[in-house]
């Protein structure tokens, strides 16, 4: 090392773990702790961010029309035409489409389920798909992992559903990741439930997508306001108090293992401070400037530090991937892989440095103290 072209303090910091290579590997292992705690929390919270807003539905429909009455939801077609003038000639309106929401029961399944139809074009209104498909005509349905899970079947086979007193028959197309009915729910298009039970082909809301640009507070208001107080407009919002407080919690515990490695750290440069006092005093002596002397304790650790960093990113991305279907399969979910792939090249260039941040500021203390020692004190 000395024969890099780099400061004297530098290679004598850099060449201090291979005199105590025991205690560099604990040293090695806290730091490994902390920063693969880093990586997962940044994935996790990332990937919970995604499901969120998969969950609501609230990015591709931000706004949706219902009726204010509480004796009916069932728009009659009157209703229906008021909701369609109004959005067309509403600004910031880019597209919507009505929806009916119902229940279904299947053999293999116990108690009602939620079946949810579409007139018009709907691939838009922002169900993630994890496999297939979605529907493309009459006859064809996309369904939940966890209907998959509890029926048996799979993306192709076929499925009769009962919906009010009649049967229903559907081709599962495709597999969505749907949080409703527990994780258990069906989506199919209008013409499908209406071939089935036309009595319940009748929208009881709209749902809206804007245009770029366009605030849904301000929109919703507009709209609001055309329409009257016989119709109520929802602000389909994507905050969960349940996640963001998962994801505080995270962050605190990420903190926390973050601290318990840096304290490993500060251990460890502590132990080599006061073994190497006398290597110190004599370095001072001929000439160590306080600067110069924190820069060596500093590289005694941020090598190791680099190291655990650059161990921890694919360690802390294979813990993301392994824990994050587990999670929704408790659920009754499944995750498209745009939810697991979340990490990015600078992103994962700045986790990788997370080691030696680490190390770092648990190596600063005892570095100070170096610094401060008089060149006589440390030679006695």
């Amino acid at each position: 090392l000395g024969r890099l072209r780099l400061p004297r303090p530098v290679t004598i910091g850099l060449a201090a773990p291979f005199a105590r290579p025991a205690r560099t590997a604990v040293t090695l292992a806290a730091v490994l702790l902390g920063a693969v705690a880093v990586t997962f929390a940044v994935g996790l919270s990332s990937s919970l961010s995604r499901v969120v807003t998969g969950l609501s539905q609230a990015a591709a429909q931000p706004v949706q029309i219902g009726l204010s009455s509480q004796n009916t939801f069932i728009m009659d077609a009157a209703q229906q035409r008021t909701i369609v003038a109004a959005l067309r000639a509403q600004p910031g309106t880019r597209r919507y489409v009505a929806e009916t929401d119902q229940q279904f029961a299947v053999a293999g399944l116990t108690g009602q389920h939620p079946l949810t139809a579409f007139r018009g074009a709907s691939a838009w209104t922002g169900y993630p798909l994890i496999s297939g498909h979605w529907y493309t005509g009459p006859g064809q349905a996309d369904v939940s992992t966890g209907f998959l899970t509890l029926t048996g079947k799979t993306v192709g086979d076929t499925v009769t559903l009962s919906v009010g007193t009649r049967p229903m028959p559907v081709r599962i197309v495709g597999e969505t990741f749907a949080g409703q009915g527990r994780g258990i729910s069906v989506i199919t298009s209008w013409q499908t439930l209406n071939a089935a039970n036309p009595g319940l082909a009748q929208p009881d809301q709209y749902d809206v997508g804007l245009r770029a640009g366009t605030s849904p507070a301000a929109y919703s208001q507009a709209l609001g306001r055309t329409l009257g107080s016989r119709y109520m407009i929802f602000r389909n919002n994507r905050n969960s108090p349940v996640v963001t407080l998962m994801l505080g919690l995270i962050g605190t515990l990420t903190l926390l293992l973050a601290v318990v490695a840096g304290l490993g750290v500060l251990n460890t440069v502590v132990l080599n401070t006061r073994e190497r006092v006398h290597d110190l005093g004599v370095f001072k002596a001929v000439g160590m400037t306080p600067r110069q002397t924190i820069a060596m304790v500093i590289c005694w650790v941020a090598g190791t530090g680099l190291v655990a960093g650059l161990i921890a990113v694919p360690l802390g991305i294979a813990l993301h991937h392994a824990v994050l279907p587990e999670m929704a399969s408790s659920a009754n979910l499944g995750l498209p892989a745009s939810y697991l792939d979340v990490y990015h090249g600078a992103e994962l260039a700045g986790l990788a440095l997370a080691g030696m941040v680490i190390a770092v500021a648990g190596a600063l203390l005892p570095a100070g103290w170096a610094a401060r020692i008089r060149t006589a004190t440390a030679l006695r």
